[in-house]
């Protein structure tokens, strides 16, 4: 990245819009991560749009529970959920209050703090795989349900926060299906990414699971 990434933090206002208009608009901006190992920064890549009440694959689309509330509440706070007995992942709540969608962070480039994020990633070949994938991104991150409603919007001492960053121009943004979505929501082209960079997720069709103890997968 040439340009030095604009460190303005983005409204809430930012948030409360339809999520199809969110998701893309979330690529090159900065996800800041204050935990207590120190700063972490990093370039969204790749994220996944889920539309609440009228999208069989978010969480929210068979209505309210303990799990999904925080989808529920205002815009611009965390919804962290755990996945498959063993991962965390991190969205984003967005457009009004009550609609329940939200935005899957699905991948990232370090810009700081990477030295914090390679212990917890021991298996990553190099830093570009650190945050490649939903998954990997909340642990590199150090993100756990603890985080769960915390306000992205709540100011500089925030443990989460969005900060305006380098968006990339219409041209580099593609997309496409969303990662291991079937059913009904498996043609929605709710995917974004930006071309050609190296810390994008390999897409992955949907695959039939035998049910666990929890079976969720990393949507929103």
């Amino acid at each position: 990245m040439s340009e030095t990434p604009d460190r303005t933090p983005l409204p809430r206002a930012f948030f409360d819009r339809p999520v199809l208009e969110v998701a893309p608009d979330l690529l090159g901006r900065t996800l800041v991560r204050r935990s207590p190992e120190g700063l972490m920064e990093l370039r969204l890549t790749e994220v996944e749009a889920y539309a609440g009440a009228i999208d069989p694959g978010s969480h929210a689309f068979r209505g309210r529970t303990a799990r999904n509330a925080v989808m529920f509440g205002p815009p611009g706070h965390a919804y962290v959920y755990f996945t498959y007995g063993m991962w965390h992942c991190l969205n984003l709540v967005c457009g009004p209050e009550g609609e329940a969608s939200g935005v899957l962070l699905r991948a990232g480039e370090f810009l700081r703090g990477a030295d914090h994020a390679r212990p917890r990633r021991r298996s990553a070949h190099s830093d570009h795989e650190l945050a490649k994938g939903p998954a990997r991104l909340a642990t590199a991150l150090d993100i756990a349900r603890s985080l769960n409603g915390t306000d992205a919007c709540a100011g500089p001492e925030a443990p989460l926060a969005v900060l305006t960053g380098t968006p990339p121009t219409p041209e580099e943004i593609r997309s496409g299906p969303r990662t291991g979505v079937g059913g009904e929501g498996a043609p929605h082209p709710w995917r974004f990414w930006i071309t050609d960079d190296q810390t994008v997720s390999p897409y992955r069709p949907h695959t039939p699971r035998k049910r666990r103890l929890d079976s969720g997968r990393p949507t929103a």
